[in-house]
């Protein structure tokens, strides 16, 4: 893990803290290992720019159970080492390549090059309640860390939610 921690001023921001809420979703992020270090290898092989994949699995009362990760292109070219934009013929063709079967899309993952995996008020404006969002930190080229984010319509915000690895 990298020793530098990368906190651009923006993330200082009234703003950027605004996105943030004070309490943590119930639910539980449970990532099979193959998802999670697949997930990092993605976001470390895009380094520096951002990268961006859908998260597969299933939803419980209690917990998100994610199965596997596909990385899906980031069509924002204007500000891709800041910004994505999931390719919708990448999350299409992924969508019918699951249907028929018990596994779902059930979130969006993103890097953050050089900057925290907390996120900003443009991946809130642009997240669906219901999805999970982790965010890779990838700081000089290596996972710094990687949080989980649940966007909740009531309060307007992000809400942080508690990562695990599976026993199998």
């Amino acid at each position: 893990m990298p020793q530098k921690n990368y906190v651009p001023e923006r993330f200082q921001s009234p703003e950027y803290l605004a996105a943030l809420a004070d309490t943590s979703a119930p639910q539980t992020a449970i990532f099979h290992k193959n998802a999670l270090n697949h997930m990092q290898e993605i976001a470390v092989k895009g380094y520096p720019n951002e990268i961006c994949g859908l998260l597969l699995g299933n939803i419980t009362a209690q917990d998100w159970n994610i199965h596997d990760v596909r990385q899906i292109d980031n069509i924002n070219t204007e500000r891709a080492a800041d910004r994505f934009q999931l390719d919708p013929k990448g999350y299409q063709a992924v969508d019918r390549e699951i249907r028929g079967t018990d596994i779902e899309i059930i979130g969006v993952f993103h890097s953050h090059p050089d900057c925290p995996a907390k996120p900003s008020p443009t991946d809130l404006n642009n997240a669906w309640e219901g999805f999970l969002y982790p965010i890779i930190s990838v700081c000089d080229g290596k996972v710094a860390n990687i949080h989980c984010w649940e966007p909740n319509d009531l309060s307007g915000k992000f809400h942080p939610v508690h990562m695990s690895k599976a026993n199998s």
